[in-house]
């Protein structure tokens, strides 16, 4: 029997992570760097985009003591959090914390309890918080002897290491439990919500490339997010770390807690008589490259019918959207239609409708 207790989780813990606040009720996306720590011009440059694209927290690894100066040049250079990823030798984590980290992350399995209180104490006099990453890959020896690879085990692993830093003190904490497994890290987030009142962040280690992990993470961090776990967010991909973002941005988004633009599009049918895999792809283009104004904090809804008769009703929830028919089509807004358009004009009409919406909204 695993010895977590639980506890009154009637208030949830808030903790400040760089110039962002964790628990405070909006979900923070986040990405790795994944150039070599030793090539700083190219974390850099990738750390930028990332921010460009929507990035509210970037991690890096710190493999070296020599790496540190990645640390300090990030910091010199962003404007979001930086958090190092610290395996193994708690002094780098020590090195980082005075270069400026904004929270560290280090693993239960692969430091000592001696450590991990070092790296408190120092965390504890700059206000740096610490992220508890426990994950499937290194979990103690002791629990998988005594409890196997479960959800528990996750859990288990990181109550201990809650319980140490509060031996001294230290509450700043946010907590991970993951695994390449998308039914155990869902139990396991499940389990630890009601376990700790500490920020969760939220994640499928190890999901794949881009077009499985993207659905892995989509099913584990959806499932999670609309019951309410989760307070930031990693698709974890063996691609560029751009489409992190992307992928997190888009899942947010359809599951009604982004801001960014939802194009949804019939799958088509023997009715339908223009190319409308095309033209959704076109709007879908489309709307990467329009600017929402600062300050809008609910997605849009695009539609893409191929069918004039019933195309409005079926998308009538959409803010705005096109219904094809034969060589022409029409512009509809709230599954009302306010004109009609040649086929090869839908697309710049329906450009000037967004447009004209979001420059009100």
């Amino acid at each position: 029997m695993l010895n977590c207790q639980e506890c009154d989780l009637k208030i949830r813990k808030k903790v400040k992570v760089g110039n962002i606040t964790l628990g405070d009720g909006n979900i923070y996306i986040q990405s790795m760097l994944k150039e070599p720590a030793c090539d700083v011009e190219g974390n850099i440059k990738q750390a930028l985009a990332l921010q460009e694209a929507g990035c509210d927290i970037i991690r890096t690894a710190v493999p070296e003591k020599k790496d540190v100066r990645l640390i300090y040049a990030l910091k010199e250079n962003l404007k979001i959090p930086v958090v190092a990823d610290i395996h193994f030798d708690y002094k780098i984590a020590l090195e980082a914390i005075k270069a400026g980290a904004d929270k560290i992350r280090i693993n239960p399995g692969n430091l000592e309890p001696d450590e991990r209180k070092r790296v408190a104490f120092e965390c504890q006099k700059r206000a740096v918080p610490i992220r508890i990453g426990v994950n499937t890959g290194s979990l103690e020896k002791k629990l998988l002897q005594e409890y196997g690879l479960c959800a528990g085990s996750l859990v288990e692993s990181a109550i201990e290491s809650i319980k140490l830093l509060e031996e001294i003190g230290f509450t700043d904490i946010v907590i991970s439990v993951k695994a390449s497994s998308v039914k155990l890290t869902v139990e396991a987030y499940r389990l630890l919500h009601k376990k700790c009142v500490y920020p969760l962040h939220v994640g499928v280690t190890e999901a794949g490339t881009k077009r499985l992990g993207i659905i892995k993470s989509a099913v584990g961090i959806g499932s999670l997010l609309m019951d309410g776990i989760g307070d930031t967010i990693r698709v974890s991909l063996t691609e560029k770390p751009l489409e992190e973002i992307y992928a997190a941005r888009d899942l947010l988004t359809a599951i009604g807690l982004g801001s960014g633009f939802e194009v949804i599009s019939c799958p088509t049918c023997g009715r339908t008589k223009t190319d409308l895999i095309k033209l959704a792809s076109e709007v879908e283009k489309l709307t990467d490259k329009i600017n929402k104004p600062q300050g809008m904090n609910r997605s849009l809804k695009i539609a893409v019918m191929g069918c004039v008769v019933n195309g409005p009703g079926e998308a009538r929830e959409a803010d705005v959207g096109v219904a094809c028919g034969n060589g022409s089509g029409v512009l509809f807004k709230k599954g009302e239609i306010v004109g009609r358009f040649e086929e090869n004009q839908l697309l710049d009409a329906l450009k000037k409708a967004i447009e004209e919406l979001i420059g009100r909204d």
